[in-house]
């Protein structure tokens, strides 16, 4: 039988919403929907740089990290705001190069929120 581990992160929301902010199943890490807390008020490139951080960290907290992402989903508020969160996306994955998507959304749950970013990681052998 595989084994479940819960990640708790800091979000706020997560004993509200009764969500973790990983799972690890095995080797992979299921990273939930991230968003940028701590950088609300930034625009979308500091909110996609704190959005990613906060995932390296629950990532190295399930014994994975950011160098094993293999697909992220980012979903963004704005449809202009691609080529700015792309490009910090960029600078995390420029040699792994995940699966990617974009989605505009109409709204996150916190409105001053550009972004949210899920990810998936494995943890090599």
């Amino acid at each position: 039988m595989t084994q479940r581990t819960n990640i708790p992160g800091t979000s706020p929301y997560e004993p509200i919403i009764g969500f973790s902010r990983a799972v690890r199943i095995g080797n992979h890490v299921h990273v939930s929907g991230t968003g940028p807390v701590g950088a609300d008020s930034g625009d979308v490139a500091q909110q996609t740089e704190q959005c990613l951080t906060l995932i390296a960290t629950a990532l190295q907290n399930a014994g994975s990290s950011i160098e094993h992402v293999y697909r992220t989903r980012m979903y963004l508020t704005h449809t202009e705001d691609w080529e700015a969160a792309g490009r910090i996306h960029g600078k995390f994955f420029s040699i792994t190069r995940p699966a990617a998507t974009i989605v505009v959304v109409a709204a996150l749950l916190n409105p001053a929120w550009r972004i949210e970013i899920e990810a998936d990681a494995f943890i090599p052998a």
